[in-house]
């Protein structure tokens, strides 16, 4: 493990999307089949150059509106559901709030890559994107 507790991430986009509250957001991506723009950063912007229509990806955000001190949670936000370890869970809040989103790549435009389904909101933070393998 390494010596220093803390490290810095550095987005490569954002999410543009009709979400604008979490409130409104679906638990997950395939409650809602929500399509979304990312913007990708101009200076990373050669790093999508591969990526086209019909493509599975990974889409890793940082869910910057959670509430990083949660450790349990009613999964789905339904309270007859157990209470469960937040590890043990999708819930966003977290101690490191990372978005875990597998989509289907609808359409790649200039430094944009319109993606389904995928239930963060309008303004999250993208720090990376893998392809499904």
């Amino acid at each position: 493990m390494a010596n220093d507790d803390h490290f810095a991430l550095r987005p490569i986009g954002v999410v543009e999307s009709k979400l604008s509250k979490v409130k409104d957001a679906p638990c997950q991506g395939t409650m809602g089949e929500q399509e979304a723009w990312i913007t990708i950063r101009k200076e990373v912007v050669e790093g999508m150059k591969d990526i086209k229509a019909g493509d599975k990806i990974i889409v890793l955000t940082w869910l910057h509106l959670a509430d990083r001190s949660v450790l349990e949670v009613y999964p789905q936000d339904n309270r007859n559901n157990p209470l469960t370890s937040v590890f043990a869970t999708r819930s966003a809040d977290r101690p490191n709030p990372v978005g875990l989103h597998p989509v289907s790549v609808l359409e790649v435009s200039g430094d944009k890559i319109k993606v389904a389904p995928l239930e963060a909101i309008d303004g999250t933070p993208v720090i990376d994107i893998k392809p499904v393998i």
